[in-house]
């Protein structure tokens, strides 16, 4: 009778390996089966036990037919993923389905970091205002260690000049190259008429290089020179903008984001800094210029970014300090300006709205700032491109035809 079983048990379990289960019922196979093969403990070979049923197979091949695992239990649970932490899957979704785009995000993000970013600033504004001080303390290195101060018989001789300097800074292993492109001898002589011209034309210059690159054959190594952001130092003198810094504004405000910046806030008190705020935002309407507005926050942002979005918002213009300067303060070491009256730190929102000219323009909002570069500057600029090259050729086909 063992070997009469076991010949049924051969047969029976190769028709099931060869047709991969089929419509077959293991379940109802088992039951068709004399009463005395349930007795798997007279058989050697792989043995399992199915609801009260015990079958068993001599062939080690048919091992994969007795698992441990019960005919009617879950699905074997999802194989471990290499995103860890960031797996959007969590061990309360094992029992269900997916089919898993939803690490997308991950994937771009991983390509994204290898590759790098990279991100163009522009600082325009009068020498003395403390530009790159300013950048120095942004980004937290030292740009321009070479740089030779020119005395104010110099400067008069001057023309407005633009430098253009380059870091790469890595930060818990994401790579930013850094370009930082200043603008020498902006509003430093007695005429400054059209001084803002070289700034536009470099602008234009840039839109118009990428341009070319954009059509060329070499698209995937493109090099984005773009100017993504112009931080516009005003005078903490005064009591708003000049007409230098209308005319300017108004030259680049539909080539590049500009962000107005109080430069050496810490020269003005608590009540002056809001009443030159209140005078700059005022001109600013009044000549109808265009500066960076902040995106509005979308409708499943939490309460804390939402909150810190309007303290954003209300900072501008930003009343900023920079220092080079590592001091010691009651045993911290940070940034700050000394004073025989105290100490002004430059990380203090108290004392200066450097955190969040620094929030927005690295955390939380550069981004943004490369977005609308390509997608409301760089178009327009490319847009009326095309309306002159189509003016061009129109031209010359009507004289042609002629």
């Amino acid at each position: 009778m063992s070997t009469q079983l076991h010949d049924v048990s051969y047969s029976v379990f190769s028709s099931l390996a060869i047709d991969e289960m089929g419509n077959l019922s293991l379940e109802s196979f088992i039951r068709e089966l004399p009463q005395d093969s349930y007795n798997c403990s007279s058989h050697q070979g792989t043995g399992s036990i199915l609801g009260n049923f015990c079958y068993s197979s001599p062939l080690p091949e048919h091992r994969y037919l007795a698992t441990p695992t019960s005919w009617t239990s879950d699905r074997p649970p999802r194989p471990k993923s290499p995103w860890g932490c960031l797996d959007p899957y969590t061990s309360e979704d094992q029992d269900r389905e997916y089919v898993g785009f939803a690490t997308l995000p991950n994937q771009v993000h991983r390509k994204s970091v290898k590759k790098g970013f990279e991100f163009t600033l522009m600082v325009v504004g009068e020498s003395g205002l403390g530009k790159s001080t300013l950048v120095n303390s942004l980004f937290l290195t030292d740009l321009y260690k070479d740089r030779k101060v020119l005395n104010a018989e110099e400067r008069l001789a001057q023309t407005v000049g633009i430098t253009k300097n380059t870091v790469c800074i890595e930060e818990k292993g994401v790579k930013l190259k850094l370009n930082v492109v200043d603008t020498q001898g902006y509003g430093d002589t007695i005429n400054n008429t059209d001084s803002y011209k070289c700034v536009s034309d470099y602008i234009d210059h840039q839109f118009e290089q990428y341009r070319r690159d954009e059509i060329g054959l070499n698209r995937k190594n493109i090099q984005d020179n773009r100017v993504h952001c112009c931080l516009y130092f005003i005078s903490p003198f005064g009591h708003g903008l000049r007409p230098l810094d209308v005319e300017c504004m108004r030259a680049l405000q539909d080539k590049v984001n500009i962000i107005p910046i109080v430069a050496k806030s810490d020269g003005l008190t608590y009540d002056e800094v809001k009443k030159k705020k209140s005078r700059i935002l005022s001109e600013i309407d009044k000549y109808r210029l265009k500066i960076y507005q902040f995106p509005d926050c979308d409708s499943d942002e939490d309460e804390e970014f939402r909150r810190q979005d309007m303290e954003l918002k209300r900072s501008v213009p930003f009343a900023v300090i920079g220092s080079n300067m590592v001091v010691d303060v009651n045993g911290r070491r940070l940034r700050a300006r000394l004073y025989p009256w105290g100490v002004v730190e430059v990380e203090n929102p108290y004392h200066s709205d450097f955190v969040h000219l620094r929030n927005m323009l690295v955390r939380t909002h550069m981004q943004d700032l490369k977005d609308m570069t390509h997608d409301t500057h760089y178009e327009s600029y490319r847009a009326q491109w095309l309306c002159k090259s189509q003016r061009t050729v129109d031209y010359d086909f009507c004289h042609t035809s002629i």
